[in-house]
């Protein structure tokens, strides 16, 4: 029986604690406005991603944007709002093509770079001079010979 109490007393805490981070989680509509804000903490992170437990600014933030949703105002409402509080360094534009074409153009020069940079440098070393190449050796004309009789022995 106490086996059973201390299972049901784990099973009550488990559910409270996920009741409580659920009703922390803010909606899908509620993270899209806030990732248009800049949590004003001193993080550089949107208020849907500033990552400071207790954060006193990106909390009240979200609290603000829910009830704003709630009472019918566009997104663009929302962010005019905390844009007249706050000033306009609080606007995050979203990403353009630009931001997204920088860094890999960015690696396609740095490879073109380099590959220029070894084909231009890394040449070739010259064969070190070893004088005329006689191809009637004396020393060569034993193995040639030898080749020659085991190409016979062959057929």
């Amino acid at each position: 029986m106490r086996r059973f109490k201390n299972s049901l007393l784990l099973v009550i805490f488990a559910a409270a604690a996920l009741a409580q981070t659920a009703s922390e989680k803010p909606s899908l509509d509620v993270r899209r406005v806030a990732m248009r804000l800049q949590c004003q903490c001193g993080c550089k992170d949107s208020v849907a991603s500033c990552s400071m437990l207790e954060c006193g600014f990106s909390k009240p933030a979200k609290e603000k944007i829910a009830r704003m949703l709630a009472i019918g105002m566009t997104d663009q409402q929302i962010i005019d709002d905390f844009v007249r509080e706050n000033g306009a360094g609080i606007y995050l534009s979203p990403p353009s093509a630009f931001g997204w074409i920088v860094p890999y153009t960015s690696v396609g020069f740095g490879l073109v770079v380099i590959w220029l940079f070894l084909k231009k440098y890394r040449k070739p070393k010259p064969l070190a001079e070893v004088g005329p190449i006689e191809l009637d050796d004396p020393e060569l004309a034993k193995y040639k010979d030898q080749i020659e009789r085991d190409l016979a022995n062959l057929e």
